[in-house]
């Protein structure tokens, strides 16, 4: 199971002493998540679009892996992938 709190730039600094990071200028954090099929890496990315997010880059398709990713609204990258079978060694 994986969890993610989504919250304010004020409830965020009541967990931390340290300043919010301005993500216009440097990049905070990365996350990746395993999606069950290319379709639903392309419904999440099309939600976040809806939603005011942004993306950098299109998708893309290594055989064994689909990709794609989005920028939320706070400027924190999201990458999402479907994996059809493990890479040729």
């Amino acid at each position: 199971a994986i969890s993610v709190m989504l919250g304010t730039h004020a409830k965020f600094r009541e967990f931390t002493p340290k300043a919010v990071c301005d993500t216009s200028q440097a990049v905070e954090v990365l996350i990746s998540l395993s999606c069950g099929s290319r379709e639903e890496v392309d419904d999440l990315v099309a939600k976040a679009l809806a939603a005011g997010g942004t993306t950098y880059d299109v998708a893309e398709d290594f055989g064994f892996m689909y990709t794609h990713s989005f920028i939320d609204l706070d400027g924190h990258g999201w990458g999402l992938l479907h994996m059809s079978r493990m890479p040729a060694q």
